[in-house]
């Protein structure tokens, strides 16, 4: 290869990275990061740096919402001032999430029209920038007790999570304290994840000791931001007393003391019946032998 073949490939190598230079220039649009909610409104402001070597005049910007769960409060396509070389200027838009749009990130387009000010060539700018919808958390209780709830006797009672929200929770982990029954069961119970609009429940046997237990526990979850979140759950409930549930038939009466005494009537009767027969048998023999 000739030294004038080399001379030859290194002026066209320079020429391709010096196009690549300010090919890579030309517009920078920049945006901020928010997050909404579902329903709910957020504003979005678009900066287009002008690093071109030449004024550039009707600069538009538009947001490309079709097909996207989003919609545009006022017009999706704002005007903005001449942007000289070397300059920057901005748009904002507000936009509104979709109520029942699913909570995630998104990648809303945009498109960037202008004229080079000294040609008087159209050009445009596409790219695309991201927008967080988070999920509101919200967490509801209930307390439910399996079998009978009866002092001094065994159950079971379940804590029910709900998640009410549009977004899962996760590592959700539950604590009882202990206030009016004993634990025959871990005081801790680790759920893991429960998705938006569904329910999990930790469940714990237990010997109930007073009338007007609480179920009392702490309830900790990361929320759809990943976020740490605590609740403190307080939920009384009712425990019946032995003679209350008889009456209202939630148990029934033992017959077993009942049962023990025919027994043992029975025995004296049969041990009676017995030995008035050996008297009888022992008496006619008496007077046979007479």
């Amino acid at each position: 290869m000739t030294n004038k073949t080399l001379t030859t490939i290194a002026f066209a190598l320079t020429l391709v990275f010096l196009y690549s230079l300010n090919f890579a220039s030309a517009i920078v649009v920049d945006t901020n990061y928010i997050t909404i909610y579902p329903g709910e409104e957020g504003k979005i402001t678009l900066k287009i740096d002008n690093n071109e070597n030449f004024d550039i005049e009707k600069v538009s910007a538009s947001l490309l919402l079709d097909n996207l769960p989003f919609s545009s409060i006022g017009s999706s396509e704002k005007d903005v001032d001449d942007i000289n070389e070397d300059d920057d200027d901005s748009a904002s838009f507000t936009i509104k999430a979709s109520s029942d749009i699913k909570p995630g990130d998104y990648e809303i387009p945009y498109l960037i029209k202008y004229t080079n000010a000294q040609t008087n060539e159209p050009g445009t700018k596409t790219g695309s920038f991201g927008i967080r919808v988070s999920a509101k958390t919200e967490v509801s209780y209930s307390v439910d007790v399996s079998g009978s709830a009866v002092q001094n006797q065994q159950g079971k009672i379940s804590l029910e999570i709900i998640n009410k929200g549009l977004g899962e929770i996760k590592s959700v982990d539950v604590q009882l304290t202990p206030q009016g029954f004993e634990l025959l069961s871990s005081n801790q119970v680790f759920i893991g994840t429960i998705n938006a609009d569904d329910t999990d429940t930790a469940t714990f046997d237990v010997i109930f000791t007073t009338t007007a237990p609480v179920l009392k526990a702490k309830v900790t979850y990361k929320d759809f931001e990943n976020n740490a979140q605590t609740d403190t759950v307080n939920l009384p409930f009712k425990v019946y007393t032995q003679e209350e549930a008889l009456k209202l038939g939630i148990i029934k009466k033992s017959n077993t003391g009942t049962y023990f005494l025919v027994l043992i009537v029975l025995l004296i009767i049969w041990f009676v019946w017995r030995r008035i027969k050996k008297a009888r048998k022992k008496n006619n023999k008496l007077r046979g032998e007479n």
